[in-house]
């Protein structure tokens, strides 16, 4: 298993890069489109916290983007130079309270789209799996 390795500067504009990144596993792997879908929206989303929540927009700070393919699972591991925060205790999106507000959906979305979604201890690390079978 061959882990390849993305390394970008915290600009939102470095989510096309990511985008096509996942273009080009999707057409390399023959992922299915409910895959590729899914993958799109989760990787995206998490690099987009490493970017605006991880990094605070610093450009002379880095996001680091690991990813893993086998024929049954394929993995990404994003990684920023945030303090981290604290994962276990996040707001539920869906409670009516939280439905107006514009934050907060991102780890929802990712732990819904995704087939397994683990932080590191600190929470400037974020894996995101996902069974090809």
């Amino acid at each position: 298993m061959e882990v390849n390795k993305m390394v970008f500067k915290s600009e939102i504009k470095n989510i096309n890069l990511v985008e096509r990144l996942i273009d080009d596993i999707s057409t390399k792997y023959q992922l299915h489109s409910d895959i590729y879908g899914k993958l799109l929206l989760a990787v995206v989303e998490g690099v987009n916290n490493a970017i605006v929540h991880g990094n605070k927009l610093e450009s002379d700070k880095d996001v680091v983007l690991q990813y893993e393919i086998t024929d049954k699972i394929i993995q990404f591991v994003i990684t920023d130079n945030g303090p981290g925060f604290n994962y276990k205790n996040l707001p539920d999106p869906t409670k009516p309270e939280n439905l107006e507000k514009t934050h907060g959906r991102g780890i929802f979305l990712m732990n819904h789209l995704a087939d397994e979604v683990e932080f590191n201890e600190k929470g400037n690390e974020v894996k995101v799996v996902f069974n090809l079978s």
